[in-house]
C-alpha cells in the first residue's frame, strides 16, 4: 500500500496529498490502534494528526492509503530454521477492513473464499515468512478486494499476537510452545504434538467464531461506532459444526441478555432509521 511516515502535521498533509484521500493514520508503537483513524480531507487530517503524534511515544505516524471495505483475511503461519513453513489456520473477519481486528467478528476457517483465493493468500503468506526469515509463529493480515483477485498486505506480526491465541485455541495447535522450541533450535519435524509431528498442518472439521465483548452497557454515553481504534474489553470464542451453531453459541456467551440474532432495542426503529444506523460498524451491528 502507498504509505509514508510523518513526524509533523505539515508532513502528514504533504504525504496525504501525494497518496490521495481518503487515508488512514496509524501512530507508531501504540496498542490497539490507539490514536489512529480514517480521514477524508485536510481539515480532518490536521485534527487527528495532532493527537496521533502526541500519543506515539516516538512521535511518528504512518499515513497510508485507505482500503476500507475490503475483506480482511488472516493467516497464522510458522517456520523453523530448516525453512519448513506451514499454515496453521486462516481466519476471516466478518467485518471489512476499517474495523480493528480485536473488535471484529472472526470466523475460522474462512467461509466465503474460493479455493483460488484461499491458495493465493496462503502461498503469499508462506512466501512472506520465508522472505523475512522469521523463525516461529507469525500472523499475516491481508485485505482482499471482494470483486477481484487484487489484494494488499496490511501487516505482519512476527510474534504470538492476539490473533495467534485465537488460532491456537481454534486449531488445537500450541503455537507458543512450538515457537519456544523452535527458538532453542528444534525443527518442526522434531517437535511432537500428541504423537504427530508439528510439521503437519491442522485440519478443521468445525467452525470457530470469535465475538468481541464491548463495555457500552456500562458506558452508555460512549460512542459505539467502531473504527481502527480497538474498543473491546474482552471476547468470547465458540465451536460448532456449522457457522449458525457457532455464531449463536458465541452470542449467548456474551451474557448481554441477547440469545439470538434479535435485540428488542431495534423494535421501534423504522426501516430508514435502521438503514442509517447500519451504515457504520457498531458494537450491536449483528442485531
Amino acid at each position: 500500500l502507498p504509505s509514508e511516515i510523518a513526524t509533523s502535521i505539515e508532513g502528514g498533509l504533504r504525504a496525504a496529498r501525494e497518496i490521495g484521500y481518503p487515508v488512514v493514520l496509524r501512530p507508531a508503537f501504540t496498542l490497539g490502534g490507539t490514536g489512529g483513524g480514517f480521514v477524508e480531507n485536510a481539515d480532518e487530517l490536521a485534527e487527528l494528526m495532532k493527537s496521533a503524534l502526541e500519543l506515539s511515544p516516538v512521535g511518528q505516524v504512518l499515513v497510508e492509503k485507505s482500503i476500507r471495505g475490503y475483506k480482511e483475511i488472516e493467516y497464522e503461519v510458522i517456520r523453523d530454521s530448516n525453512d519448513t513453513a506451514i499454515t496453521i489456520c486462516n481466519m476471516e473477519n466478518i467485518d471489512p477492513v476499517g474495523i480493528h481486528t480485536g473488535d471484529s467478528i472472526v470466523i475460522c476457517p474462512s467461509q466465503t473464499l474460493t479455493n483460488k483465493e484461499y491458495q493465493l493468500l496462503r502461498d503469499s503468506a508462506l512466501k512472506i515468512i520465508r522472505a523475512l526469515k522469521i523463525e516461529g509463529g507469525c500472523n499475516i493480515q491481508f485485505a482482499l478486494d471482494p470483486l477481484s483477485f487484487k489484494y494488499f498486505l496490511i501487516e505482519v506480526n512476527p510474534r504470538v499476537s492476539r490473533s495467534s491465541a485465537l488460532a491456537s485455541k481454534a486449531s488445537g495447535y500450541p503455537i507458543a510452545r512450538v515457537s519456544a522450541k523452535i527458538a532453542v533450535g528444534m525443527r518442526l519435524d522434531e517437535i511432537r504434538i500428541a504423537n504427530t509431528p508439528a510439521s503437519f498442518e491442522p485440519t478443521l472439521d468445525y467452525v470457530v467464531t470469535k465475538i468481541a465483548r464491548f463495555p457500552f452497557d456500562k458506558f452508555a454515553a460512549a460512542s459505539n461506532m467502531l473504527s481502527t481504534q480497538m474498543k473491546a474489553t474482552g471476547e468470547v470464542m465458540s465451536i460448532g459444526r456449522t457457522i449458525e451453531e457457532s455464531l449463536l453459541k458465541a452470542i449467548r456467551s456474551l451474557e448481554t441478555g441477547v440469545y439470538h440474532l434479535y435485540s428488542s432495542k431495534f423494535d421501534l426503529y423504522t426501516n430508514d432509521e435502521l438503514m442509517e444506523y447500519i451504515k457504520y460498524g457498531r458494537g450491536d451491528r449483528l442485531f
